[in-house]
């Protein structure tokens, strides 16, 4: 078997001991041989080439936005990416979401949309009504990433994902939606934010359970590969941790001492997080800890 912490690891999941399926970043009828040689692993196709599929991706200049796109291309696909800026390279579209200036042209003939730009605000209402609206009679598989707990925290960003949830769900198009916990670069920029600080402040009484962006990104692509779904299971990080452990590790890995300094928040959006609205401990899917994502030295990386 491979090695878990292998880069064919990550792409290859099942098959015979010398062969595995793309599994979720290709087709099944194309096949991979993973090869050990003096440079590390290799990873040959063997198999007939992968049926190429037209996807758009929205957000693509964004961290989860690249590992989709990342993946999406190493599979073959004919890949799309919606930007508001021009870029070089292939396979780039200019576009607003919120104007909706350049959607309908991004849209034609994408057979499956990944929607994973976020405007952290009222404004990801705007840019799901311009997803729906540009998809029109074409009916593409939508995919769409969420946040776990938007339901339950009232967080005006949180109430906007969810109006932009169901404005999906009665769009007629076949969609997909996948709801995340938050990603480690999240809380490792909280803690970044205050590093010049002489304590480090944390909101009392909060837990955590972050996951890796490329998980999310994988699993995404395991939607975008099969019919739409609606509603999927929640995806969620390896462990359910204290703020205050997560800053520890993070001061340790930064090199860095500070007091930590644990302050009670009022209202109903704080008493949400004490209560682990946001969490999903029995949909730990994830792998990487955060302790993990430290070593990377990604740790004040959003």
């Amino acid at each position: 078997m491979l090695p878990r912490s292998s880069p064919a690891a990550n792409l290859a999941r099942w098959g015979a001991p010398d062969t595995w399926a793309f599994a979720a970043h290709t087709r099944p009828s194309a096949r991979l041989k993973a090869l050990s040689g003096p440079d590390g692993w290799e990873l040959v196709l063997t198999g007939r080439e992968p049926e190429m599929t037209s996807v758009l991706v929205t957000g693509g200049t964004g961290r989860l936005g690249r590992a989709v796109v990342d993946r999406l291309q190493l599979a073959g696909d004919d890949v799309r990416i919606l930007s508001r800026r021009p870029h070089s390279g292939a396979g780039w579209l200019v576009g607003d979401l919120r104007s909706g200036t350049g959607v309908v042209d991004a849209v034609a003939g994408a057979e499956v949309i990944v929607h994973c730009a976020t405007t952290n605000g009222r404004g990801d209402i705007e840019a799901a009504h311009s997803i729906v609206e540009a998809a029109g009679a074409a009916t593409p598989h939508l995919v769409f990433i969420s946040i776990v707990g938007i339901d339950r925290i009232p967080l005006p960003y949180y109430r906007a994902k969810l109006a932009a949830e169901r404005i999906i769900e009665s769009s007629g198009l076949p969609f997909t939606i996948l709801r995340a916990t938050q990603f480690h670069q999240l809380i490792g920029w909280l803690f970044q934010l205050q590093r010049r600080l002489p304590v480090l402040m944390l909101p009392a009484g909060f837990r955590m359970q972050p996951i890796d962006a490329g998980e999310v990104a994988d699993r995404l692509v395991e939607l975008a590969r099969e019919p739409a779904a609606g509603r999927v299971p929640d995806i969620a990080g390896p462990q359910v941790l204290e703020l205050a452990e997560l800053a520890r590790s993070w001061l340790a890995a930064t090199g860095r001492r500070r007091p930590l300094v644990q302050i009670p928040l009022p209202g109903k959006t704080a008493a949400a997080y004490r209560e682990g609205a946001h969490l999903a401990p029995d949909l730990a899917a994830g792998t990487v800890t955060f302790d993990q994502f430290l070593v990377r030295g990604a740790a004040g990386d959003r």
